[in-house]
C-alpha cells in the first residue's frame, strides 16, 4: 500500500472516528497516528523490511 493511498484510507477513517465521537479532537487523532509511525519504523528496524511490506503483512494478520 502506498503512502498516499494509506494517508487517504487515515483520513477517512479518523473522519468517521470523529463522526462517532466527536469530543475528540484532532490533537487526539495525530498522537495515535504518531504512535502507528512509531511501531512502523521500530518493525521496520527489527526486521529489516520496508514499510510497505510491513503495512500488506499487517493487513493479513
Amino acid at each position: 500500500m502506498s503512502d498516499l493511498k494509506l494517508k487517504g484510507t487515515w483520513n477517512e477513517l479518523k473522519g468517521k472516528v470523529k463522526q462517532a465521537y466527536g469530543d475528540l479532537t484532532d490533537d487526539d487523532l495525530v498522537r495515535e497516528e504518531g504512535k502507528d509511525d512509531e511501531m512502523l519504523g521500530k518493525l521496520q528496524q527489527k526486521t529489516g523490511k520496508s514499510r510497505d511490506e510491513l503495512v500488506d503483512w499487517l493487513n493479513k494478520l
